[in-house]
């Protein structure tokens, strides 16, 4: 159902740096640039993250109860993505954890442009 997701960044260069090597590993790259917007994917059929400047060009801002959240396949994906998060400049809101008994284990960060993101696996 989701095509892409966008978030506000102060940095294009910065922010496409970040994203690409943070999922380098799932095969992500820029698929379309269009100055101001990028679309960060392994595929344009699939679901992508968009990195944009504020098209009314005032600051970026993240939202208070927004988050994008990234599925993995194992607990230790989790941790390596957080881990590479935090290697790249991200902040930490959550370390690597189980936060529902035997159903959900996630970790939480956010980016340099203070986006909140989450790697999750249920189970």
């Amino acid at each position: 159902m989701i095509g892409y997701v966008t978030i506000g960044v102060s940095n294009m260069d910065a922010a496409k740096t970040f994203y690409t090597s943070l999922f380098e590993d799932n095969g992500a790259q820029v698929l379309i640039d269009a100055g101001r917007i990028a679309f960060i994917g392994n595929n344009p059929g699939a679901p992508m993250l968009a990195v944009c400047e504020p098209y009314d060009g005032n600051d970026c801002a993240s939202g208070n109860g927004n988050m994008v959240s990234f599925a993995a396949d194992t607990k230790e994906a989790v941790s390596a993505m957080y881990d590479k998060a935090i290697s790249l400049g991200a902040t930490d809101e959550g370390e690597p954890g189980q936060r529902v008994p035997d159903r959900f284990y996630a970790a939480y960060v956010r980016d340099p442009d203070g986006n909140k993101l989450c790697f999750y696996v249920f189970g």
